[in-house]
């Protein structure tokens, strides 16, 4: 059985999805592993990953309107507010998605579907940079 793991860096303007598909392909293929199991996982509490339609751009923008709906800035009741307005609300974003992602590996690709991106979902307004760790293990 074959392993590797390396840490891919994702640089972000602020709040936003923001595909590393390529890159996560560019991992797997390098590893050598032609079929297994690619895992990724982001090292942050105010970030996820997800993987979402990548052909039509609306989808994007619908899912951050809905999470901003969702999870308001501001609230009275948040403790936690000494990192800006916009970081519990990160927290919480973060807790109601993914932030490890398991995709079967086949002919050493990540099966994703025709229309399927791997996004990182920034959650914070400020630019970050952050990092997903990739595992892929198989034969």
């Amino acid at each position: 059985m074959k392993q590797a793991q390396g840490v891919l860096e994702i640089a972000t303007r602020g709040a936003g999805l923001y595909e590393f598909t390529r890159a996560a392909e560019k991992f797997t293929l390098r590893s050598g592993v032609a079929e297994g199991l690619l895992t990724l996982f982001c090292r942050h509490t105010s970030a996820s990953l997800t993987i979402q339609e990548n052909a039509d751009p609306d989808v994007q923008r619908d899912l951050n309107e809905f999470f901003r709906r969702l999870v308001r800035e501001n609230e009275p009741w948040y403790r936690h507010v000494l990192e800006g307005a916009d970081d519990m609300p990160a927290h919480i974003k973060s807790a109601l998605t993914d932030v490890s992602l398991s995709i079967p590996v086949s002919a050493g690709r990540p099966m994703l579907g025709t229309w399927q991106g791997v996004y990182l979902f920034e959650h914070r307004a400020r630019p970050h940079t952050r990092q997903v760790v990739a595992h892929v293990m198989g034969e």
